[in-house]
């Protein structure tokens, strides 16, 4: 046999051994690495998704939790995991886009250990102030702070969040002198807000609801491109003039890089249909966040708009964990 004949032999039997491996994919339990604990709005969206996709592929998911490091302990995992489709990842604003900066050293890399599959949902960020302060709109909350620079402070649940990324865009759009404060996690720094041990804070919409509605948070305004249906009398940066103002903590799906594409493919394709289901779509709008599922040439698209907007923001100012 000539050595063009065997390459094509090769080519065949490889393509068909793909092909088959797709066919009858899945045929045991998926692991979804979770990069927070149990409980919180990123495992929400993980269960509920996870729980519709393990009914369309007729194999359990089972949700992993690995919180640490900015989900960096999950990422690592999923990284070093085989490329057969098992394993899944949920991928944020800090494991693809803000941890490559904030860290010098991470045990994966966004770029050579991932493909997107696609996004699930995004979370809405809300401007919040103590509710004894006599802060009352946008307007109000500028003037203040622009005519005390350095005075006042804000809370975040930690360096390179979405929430700390949000406030420090507002800054520098609007030439404002805040504080950080982080925190370790949302919980203290809400209830710190809540309390008046801290004047403000940008909180997402899973966490912040109960407290905004409970009257122990007072919402300013939405740094989103529309009103949220839950908070319909908060108005947007935008309707205040601020129109380049739009930060979302937004999740999607990764597998590891060099997963067999045809089983890439089956795994965004019915990651779609999950998202879309009406009663997970229901659950998610209920619990305050956006669904907004793409494939993954979207989410690869979405990926570098984010990264060419905090990549030179995050350097610029300084911001690293470390």
């Amino acid at each position: 046999m000539n050595i063009r004949r065997r390459i094509a032999v090769a080519s065949l039997a490889l393509c068909t051994a793909t092909a088959c491996l797709a066919q009858d994919f899945p045929s045991r339990p998926l692991r979804w690495l979770v990069g927070f604990p149990a409980g919180g709005g990123t495992d929400f969206l993980a269960r509920t998704v996870g729980q519709q996709l393990s009914r369309q592929l007729g194999q359990p998911v089972v949700i992993d939790n690995k919180p640490g490091a900015a989900s960096g302990i999950a990422a690592g995992e999923a990284a070093r995991s085989p490329a057969d489709g098992y394993t899944l990842l949920t991928a944020d604003n800090a494991v693809l886009v803000f941890n490559p900066v904030l860290y010098r050293k991470l045990a994966y890399d966004p770029v050579k250990d991932f493909a997107p599959l696609g996004l699930m949902a995004r979370f809405p960020l809300i401007l919040v102030v103590d509710p004894a302060s006599n802060i009352t709109s946008l307007a109000q909350w500028i003037e203040q702070v622009k005519a005390a620079p350095g005075r006042y402070s804000y809370a975040s649940p930690g360096v390179g969040t979405p929430h700390h990324m949000a406030m420090e865009l507002i800054k520098q759009r609007l030439g404002l002198f805040v504080v950080h404060v982080p925190y370790r996690g949302a919980a203290p720094a809400v209830q710190d807000v809540a309390g008046g041990q801290v004047p403000m804070m940008i909180v997402e919409s899973a966490g912040g609801l109960p407290m905004i509605k409970a009257g122990k948070l007072r919402p300013i305004a939405v740094v989103s491109a529309r009103r949220m249906p839950v908070l319909p009398d908060v108005p947007t940066f935008a309707e205040n003039g601020y129109k380049d103002l739009e930060v979302y903590a937004w999740q999607g799906v990764v597998v590891p890089r060099a997963t067999p594409a045809p089983i890439a493919t089956r795994l965004s394709q019915e990651l779609q249909k999950a998202v879309l289901a009406p009663e997970v779509k229901r659950k998610l709008l209920e619990y305050g966040m956006e669904v907004n599922p793409s494939d993954a040439t979207l989410m690869s698209a979405y990926l570098a708009a984010e990264t060419s907007l905090w990549h030179p923001l995050m350097k610029a100012r300084g911001i690293r964990a470390e």
